[in-house]
């Protein structure tokens, strides 16, 4: 609990993923995968392939608002593709205490679900199938059908990554 009796941000980040994948009607399976120290190790933990789990990553626009992109996690963010979808000069990572300001997340746990703002949501177009991405919490990632996430998050699609 904070000083004035509330909950920190990243507190019940599970609790408010799971109410916006139901508030979507998105069918999501929960896995306890436990702690991973990269992303590698986090699809090894789930018998699954890189590619086929998706990173949720906050990038902040020049005019000091935020989206979530969508990778692939076989791939990069392709900050020039970007930049060009959304006709701006720059973008950028922010540092894991503001995105945790803007999302209600710690870095680690990201994902556009359950955010305590709803920013928009680009989604690589190399993202397909049954993915497995952040669940709001360490140590948890849900799967879902990457169709279904798009469509409940009214995300753009667009070619915005390179391969790593």
């Amino acid at each position: 609990m904070t000083h004035d009796g509330a909950a920190p941000p990243g507190a019940d980040g599970h609790a408010r993923f799971l109410a916006a994948a139901r508030q979507h009607g998105l069918d999501v399976e929960v896995a306890d995968r436990g702690r991973a120290r990269s992303l590698e190790e986090a699809a090894a933990n789930l018998g699954i392939s890189p590619r086929e789990v998706v990173k949720s990553l906050v990038v902040k626009r020049p005019d000091g608002t935020f989206l979530f992109a969508l990778i692939p996690g076989d791939r990069q963010i392709s900050w020039p593709k970007l930049r060009a979808l959304l006709g701006v000069n720059r973008l950028s990572m922010p540092p894991a205490d503001v995105a945790l300001e803007a999302t209600g997340y710690e870095r680690g746990t990201i994902t556009p679900l359950g955010s305590t703002t709803a920013w928009p949501v680009v989604a690589d177009a190399a993202i397909s199938g049954r993915v497995s991405m952040g669940a709001g919490a360490h140590g948890r990632s849900a799967f879902v059908d990457a169709d279904q996430l798009v469509r409940a998050l009214d995300a753009t699609v667009a070619d915005i990554s390179d391969p790593l």
